[in-house]
């Protein structure tokens, strides 16, 4: 179970919490779906291949075509639905309600927070970090934005989050349950892959993860440290408040690695491409690979490119967010424009603008959080590297704390230094795997503070949880694309940047 309990407990609050959180996101994700009978940003492809399968007509796709899949199963679906039925365009290519493409989406990202939640608790068995976890996950306007429309991101998340949550319930598995954690954990990670070829920083994560805590078990092995000074170090761990570090569990052999985060994630990519082939035979599937690698290698950067485009480095701090949607009208009775130019700004009344932005204060905090855990696993390494050159055991300073950190700042880095070496037009969105990690980092971090013995962090965590939720609701309006005074959008634009 996501969320077992180690002991019975007179009250479910933490099943009623994340059922809460996810009631909330649910409603958010759904309300008002078909607002805009239109393509909305990407959706002009992913919407339009999507269909392209079900009228099997042949095309060429920049990215492996998994989400489209997904999406075409959701537009399916959604045509049985007697929901929003003469809502409907013909701009994918086949009559359709923007619900059909919407609304799988809008579902998948409603658990979102809760497979969050649920990492949470498997690394530090503690049910207040998994809730808030699961909170600040629910209060990111991006994964609200990026969950409404028939865009393929939430995919590559999810999957690569639940690769890593079945990893960690896999090192607690006894049995014959281990490897059936470890297949779905392959089959999570590939499938990330098979979204966008950046879900593999989530397999990267779990690689880097898995490399440094068999290196800190092998230096412990190797130290000079004696029986006694083991058993004490034992009954530290034991009795302070912090998880068990990973190697307290058996870590999955280099076999099995090999077979069940190599093979099985290979495996998964590769049979996603057949449903694909069959309708387009040609290119092959390695002349396909080639083709998407040459597609992004032509494509510039910068503005002449596409107006939004920003560079890695300025996604920690979100100062290039991305509209997805923007329009004016001159009063707030007239109907949602889906078509044609914006009003000249002297005319306009009032904007609909859908902003694919971050919550600022969450992703700011966020920011900081992981430049602290950064500094955390910088000092507890060069620490244990001073204990290994006078002879102690260098695992002495890895505490379970300690390996919360690193895990953090291991998927952190996989899932954002890449870009660096990108050189293509890239958008705010690329951060969303990385963003995960920062917000488990300051999740931990505002824990800590609410079970600290000193008054003053405790008010600055809930301070600090207040101040997110009060920005969610304050942006939430470019999250939804409700209607605003030009007055009221400039409020909420505080960069210069963001518009």
């Amino acid at each position: 179970m996501l969320f077992s309990k180690k002991s019975p407990s007179p009250f479910p609050w933490l099943a009623i919490a994340m059922v809460a959180v996810f009631a909330l996101s649910a409603s958010l994700r759904f309300w008002g779906l078909s607002r805009f009978n239109t393509l909305v940003f990407d959706e002009v492809y992913y919407a339009k291949f999507a269909n392209n399968y079900l009228t099997q007509t042949q095309f060429f796709n920049a990215h492996p075509p998994l989400s489209q899949y997904i999406i075409a199963i959701a537009i399916w679906l959604g045509s049985h639905m007697p929901i929003d039925r003469d809502i409907v365009n013909g701009l994918a290519g086949s009559l359709l309600s923007p619900w059909s493409y919407r609304w799988l989406n809008a579902l998948t990202g409603s658990f979102v927070p809760l497979v969050i939640g649920g990492i949470a608790y498997q690394l530090s068995d503690r049910r207040s970090y998994a809730v808030i976890a699961a909170i600040l996950a629910a209060a990111d306007g991006l994964f609200l934005v990026e969950s409404r429309y028939a865009l393929n991101n939430i995919y590559l998340v999810i999957f690569g989050l639940l690769g890593h949550l079945f990893l960690l319930l896999a090192l607690k598995a006894p049995g014959k349950k281990r490897y059936l954690w470890l297949t779905l954990a392959g089959t999570g990670f590939g499938a990330s892959a098979a979204i966008k070829w950046n879900g593999l920083g989530f397999l990267l994560g779990a690689y880097l993860c898995w490399i440094v805590a068999w290196v800190v078990k092998w230096g412990r092995k190797r130290g000079t440290q004696s029986r006694v000074q083991r058993k004490e170090l034992g009954e530290q761990l034991s009795t302070t408040n912090y998880p068990l570090p990973i190697t307290h569990y058996p870590l999955p052999t280099p076999l099995e690695i090999a077979f069940y985060l190599g093979i099985i994630p290979v495996a998964i990519y590769s049979i996603s491409w057949i449903p694909h082939l069959i309708l387009n035979p040609t290119p092959g599937f390695w002349e396909m690979q080639r083709e998407i690698l040459f597609y992004h290698q032509r494509i510039g950067s910068g503005t002449d490119v596409h107006p939004y485009c920003s560079r890695w480095y300025t996604w920690l701090l979100m100062l290039r967010p991305v509209a997805y949607f923007y329009k004016t009208v001159i009063s707030i009775n007239e109907p949602v424009p889906v078509v044609g130019p914006p009003l000249p700004q002297t005319s306009t009344n009032i904007i609909y603008d859908v902003h694919a932005m971050g919550n600022p204060l969450l992703w700011w905090f966020s920011a900081a959080a992981i430049l602290s855990a950064l500094w955390v696993v910088a000092r507890s390494a060069l620490t244990s590297f001073s204990f290994a050159r006078t002879g102690v055991n260098c695992n002495i300073s890895i505490t379970g704390n300690a390996w919360i950190y690193i895990y953090f700042t291991l998927n952190w880095l996989a899932n954002l230094l890449p870009w660096m070496r990108v050189t293509r037009c890239t958008f705010l969105y690329h951060y969303m795997g990385a963003s995960v990690f920062a917000g488990l980092a300051l999740a931990w971090i505002i824990d800590r503070w609410l079970h600290s013995y000193r008054k003053n962090l405790r008010v600055l965590a809930v301070t600090a949880i207040f101040l997110i939720l009060i920005a969610f609701v304050f942006w939430m309006p470019l999250y939804l694309g409700l209607p605003l005074p030009p007055e009221s959008y400039r409020w909420r634009m505080w960069l210069p940047s963001w518009v």
